[in-house]
């Protein structure tokens, strides 16, 4: 296992699980750790995570749900190559895979219906909204370049059984459109929770869990709130970071 020329090994806590990072390929942020907490993963799982990134969703999942067997589709050839780096640095082959991949092409990668559950943290931004960083890992990461929510959407669909589950984290002032689009590709949202930065604000973020081919009736949860006081932590996100502790 080799790190390179700026990266750097950030320690993730659990068990001693370590990730590798690079300041120019998006490192992680809150929303993975989110989304990884709150999908439904049933025992044995097969999980696909569709544009991985840096890979935190699969080791993270791997901590959580240690019979669940995780493939990490990443586009960026060099960000997908630190993801398996990161996979044998914690000696996680046997359980995580990380492939290289479009997942505009997920058909042809792994069949149809092969995954009990997928997550994706797509890209936020359409193009033309806000500012395009210049390196191209943020950039992509940020901005739909690689394909848009409803191909994303489209992929996850056709990866998941029928039955099985798609969640997602997205921007809570693009709701609207995440919800449309999950039902042009039978995928029914079933579980919605809003993400506020503080008590009284109004939500900046979302996690939304959707069944492949399910029945009306969606369940929308307390929200969680970032901020308790100042920049500390409520309490449920501190719970959620200890859980690696």
């Amino acid at each position: 296992m080799e790190v390179r020329f700026g990266e750097r090994v950030d320690d993730l806590g659990r068990g001693g699980l370590r990730i590798i990072q690079h300041p120019e390929r998006f490192p992680f942020g809150m929303d993975p750790v989110l989304l990884a907490h709150f999908v439904t993963v049933r025992k044995d799982s097969r999980v696909l995570d569709l544009g991985t990134g840096c890979g935190i969703i699969p080791l993270l999942l791997s901590a959580l749900h240690p019979t669940a067997v995780i493939t990490g589709l990443e586009i960026q050839p060099d960000t997908a190559d630190m993801a398996a780096r990161s996979v044998a640095l914690n000696g996680l082959e046997d359980r995580i895979r990380i492939d290289c991949g479009d997942y505009r092409h997920v058909r042809e990668l792994y069949g149809h219906g092969k995954f009990d559950v997928v997550t994706l943290n797509p890209p936020y931004r359409e193009p033309g909204t806000g500012a395009v960083s210049p390196a191209a890992g943020r950039a992509t990461a940020r901005h739909e370049l690689a394909g848009d929510l409803g191909a994303a959407l489209s992929a996850a669909s056709v990866a998941v059984k029928y039955g099985g589950r798609v969640a997602v984290v997205f921007l809570a002032e693009r709701l609207v459109d995440l919800l449309v689009q999950l039902r042009a590709v039978k995928l029914e949202p079933k579980r919605l929770r809003l993400i506020h930065p503080r008590a009284g604000r109004p939500a900046n973020l979302l996690l939304l869990e959707a069944v492949k081919g399910g029945g009306p009736g969606l369940k929308v949860e307390p929200p969680l709130t970032v901020y308790a006081a100042g920049q500390t932590y409520s309490a449920e996100l501190l719970a959620l970071y200890n859980a690696y502790a």
